[in-house]
């Protein structure tokens, strides 16, 4: 498949989900398919932290591969976001939804992913959404850290469950993982 292959842009609605890990290109992937997309906005899910200069260094190298005519939406809300946002988004990266809840116990979290799920089964536009694949390596020796591998892989599963197209991004490739995969069941 090349990319002459993805025709997203004919679809009206629906979820394109692309997961990998870190540097694996899957932002990069989901902002080549988006240029497809008309009048879409960009959806920057996370906190800017300005001490952090390793992270202002990234945010940067982001804005600067987006089109000038994306609508940026910076915010860690990214329920509301989805209540008011009618038009078609891209989401960059579901990781900073599951930070923001990362504090909440159990329910709570159930709760939010559930309103979650509904909203982007709601939507009646084109999603497209980035999601970090973590908990293929080193475990971490904090309770934070594996609350967070916990629940990602848990939401992520779900997003893949409801999203039309899924792909996977490894060292600079972008695999559809729906052609060559079967569905565990459980």
């Amino acid at each position: 498949m090349n990319t002459k292959d993805l025709s997203i842009s004919e679809y009206s609605s629906h979820i394109v989900f692309i997961t990998g890990g870190t540097k694996s290109g899957k932002s990069e992937f989901a902002e080549h398919l988006g240029k497809e997309v008309k009048k879409l906005s960009y959806v920057a899910l996370s906190d800017n932290n300005l001490d952090d200069k390793a992270w202002q260094e990234k945010i940067n190298l982001h804005r600067k591969r987006r089109p000038k005519d994306w609508k940026l939406i910076e915010t860690t809300d990214l329920l509301n976001t989805l209540r008011k946002e009618e038009g078609p988004l891209l989401i960059d990266s579901i990781g900073g939804f599951v930070m923001k809840s990362i504090g909440k116990d159990q329910n709570k979290w159930i709760t939010k992913m559930n309103s979650l799920i509904s909203l982007l089964m709601k939507r009646n536009n084109i999603t497209i959404i980035v999601g970090e694949q973590v908990g293929w390596s080193l475990v971490s020796e904090y309770k934070i850290g594996n609350t967070y591998i916990e629940r990602i892989g848990e939401l992520q599963k779900r997003i893949t469950k409801i999203s039309k197209d899924n792909w996977l991004a490894i060292n600079g490739r972008a695999i559809k993982i729906d052609e060559i995969s079967i569905e565990i069941p459980y």
